[in-house]
């Protein structure tokens, strides 16, 4: 490149990381002839590595089948492109193995933050990030133990949100729907929020029914006790219960059960609403709750690139708030065909 353009390694060096004041007017328009006749592309990662940076961000996901990891990334890969980092993308699998494997992978290769929407079972998963002085942000869930910035759903107002719209339609029997909840804090946050939003407003909130979608035996017992809380509910005056589901995943084999248990008409002896906002709500007319997923993704790439850039301090919180997306399944309660 020197040789081509008829000057020094140096002034090439200084042209190449951005030094152009001190470069002659008739030396830049050289070298960027040179690098033009070279077709000269900069190799960033070894550039990057010199200097001690490769603008690489780790993210470490959960379930990339999830409609809200997707939708997510969307915010990632946007927030990334802005503050020039190149995103690493990891799929756990809902593995906890897997997310092991990732973590030590990505301290290899050396990325300069990662984003975490992990499990949340184990602290010990993520410890090799501070023995790597990696910082890490976490989105959508918490993991005991481990202290990080923290950007998802403010859970408690989503939640409070659905059980108004859906005691002010008319509904005073509501069904709440979860996966496994133990060991994952935004489903923990939605099931307690679900009862106390019930008991702030003086109704009874009956035992959330859990439903695991990789348990074939357990989505079937949960089923079973769905259409039977919906029979037990329409045989006492012929009213619809409403089932308040946690998340998308489980809201479509909810959806599907009902019709294949009630036919097209299945509304007229359930109402359905959930969080989260996948395409397929609005096709078959599901009242949801909307996450922020594009801010959200974007607001933890800001975080990591903030502590990566020396901001320190205790860890942040940021909950965004869902929006309220109404829609023909749980427009008023109506009375059920005999």
């Amino acid at each position: 490149m020197a040789r081509e353009a008829g000057t020094g390694k140096t002034s090439v060096s200084r042209y190449l990381n951005g030094e152009t004041q001190v470069l002659s007017e008739d030396l830049r328009q050289r070298i960027e002839a040179a690098i033009q006749r070279l077709n000269y592309r900069p190799n960033q990662m070894a550039r990057g590595l010199k200097r001690g940076r490769n603008r690489l961000l780790g993210m470490l996901v959960a379930d990339l089948t999830n409609p809200y990891t997707i939708e997510v990334l969307q915010g990632v890969e946007a927030a990334c492109h802005a503050l020039g980092y190149m995103p690493l993308i990891c799929h756990a699998a809902n593995e906890i193995e897997m997310e092991r494997r990732f973590v030590q992978l990505l301290t290899t290769y050396r990325v300069e933050g990662l984003i975490v929407n992990a499990l949340g079972a184990e602290e010990a998963v993520l410890r090799p990030l501070r023995g790597g002085g990696i910082p890490a942000v976490l989105v959508d869930r918490t993991v005991e133990g481990f202290d990080a910035d923290l950007v998802g759903l403010d859970n408690r107002g989503a939640v409070s949100l659905g059980v108004q719209h859906l005691l002010d339609q008319g509904f005073d029997a509501i069904q709440f729907i979860v996966q496994p909840f133990q060991q994952v804090s935004s489903r923990r946050e939605r099931e307690r929020a679900f009862r106390e939003a019930m008991a702030a407003r003086g109704r009874p909130a009956e035992r959330a029914v859990v439903l695991d979608p990789n348990d074939a035996a357990s989505t079937e017992r949960a089923l079973a006790e769905i259409a039977a809380r919906i029979d037990a509910v329409h045989s006492r005056g012929g009213k619809r219960l409403a089932l308040f589901v946690a998340n998308a995943p489980v809201a479509l084999i909810v959806a599907r059960h009902l019709r294949t248990q009630f036919g097209a008409a299945w509304q007229e002896r359930a109402a359905l609403l959930s969080i989260d906002d996948p395409e397929w709500a609005e096709l078959i007319g599901i009242t949801t709750i909307r996450q922020p997923t594009y801010d959200i993704g974007y607001k933890a790439v800001e975080f990591v690139h903030e502590r990566i850039e020396g901001v320190t301090g205790d860890a942040r919180v940021v909950l965004l708030p869902g929006t309220l997306v109404e829609r023909a399944s749980t427009m008023h309660v109506i009375e059920a065909a005999s």
